[in-house]
């Protein structure tokens, strides 16, 4: 993935969608803890908050079933959007471990020294920066939550390795104390379509995703259609400007069995 490629891809934020897919039930609405509220107002995100109604953050973070208290693994922060809202729900009492892969900080220099700055900040103490390589995922404890937001895809392409997410996703599997939940959200691809998107458009069919994180041994634990756009016609580059902002996404929630 060349540099601009993936500069865009970190300035990115792109509501979300659920596919057509008969399974678990779709989590569309659900009640928002008074926690994750307060979380989100945070007076030290207020730059974020714009973003807050078109990436349904409050959604998101109810689906995630982020609590205080938890143990938080992002995979690949980015602008650290998301990271912000997790440090505040998890508290002092918690932790939130970001993984940034070798292979991808390399084509975001600002970016990442911009995170390293994010990871010394007082208010983020409760905050750590992993770098590691793609395919050696590891976290120092067990964690009640992995979160990867619109990069899943990035793992079978060839700039990351690239990643045999058999080996992945049961490393993400063995990250997770019994009963913790990975949740991936990514933009869509046209069913039927396989991994033939992931470095052209930045798309994935959500088929295939759930194929792999199954076959990891996790349980399928539920969709969200908080972020769909069924006016997406799953064709067109993520970063194509009539579609940039708003692609169609699906939030997948899988459970590792206790």
């Amino acid at each position: 993935m060349r540099s601009t490629v993936l500069a865009a891809l970190l300035a990115l934020s792109l509501p979300v969608a659920v596919p057509a897919m008969a399974a678990a039930p779709s989590h569309g609405s659900q009640a928002v803890p008074a926690y994750v509220t307060a979380a989100i107002n945070d007076p030290a995100r207020a730059a974020d908050r714009h973003d807050d109604a078109r990436r349904q953050m409050a959604a998101v973070m109810s689906f995630a079933e982020v609590k205080p208290g938890g143990k938080v693994l992002e995979l690949v922060p980015d602008s650290g959007y998301w990271t912000r809202v997790f440090s505040a729900i998890v508290g002092p009492q918690g932790h939130v471990y970001t993984v940034w892969p070798d292979e991808m900080a390399k084509y975001s220099a600002k970016s990442y020294a911009n995170w390293q700055r994010l990871v010394t900040t007082p208010h983020y103490e409760n905050v750590s920066l992993l770098k590691q390589p793609a395919a050696r995922l590891s976290v120092p404890v067990k964690v009640d939550l992995v979160f990867t937001a619109q990069n899943y895809h990035d793992y079978h392409d060839p700039f990351m390795g690239p990643v045999d997410m058999a080996k992945f996703d049961r490393q993400v599997y063995d990250a997770l104390k019994p009963g913790g939940l990975f949740v991936v959200i990514d933009h869509v691809a046209p069913a039927g379509s396989g991994l033939a998107d992931t470095d052209t458009l930045h798309r994935i069919d959500p088929a295939v995703v759930r194929k792999e994180v199954e076959a990891a041994g996790f349980v399928f634990d539920g969709e969200s259609d908080a972020l769909r756009n069924p006016a997406d016609p799953h064709t067109i580059a993520v970063f194509d400007k009539s579609i940039r902002g708003h692609t169609d996404q699906f939030i997948y929630r899988f459970r590792k069995p206790k």
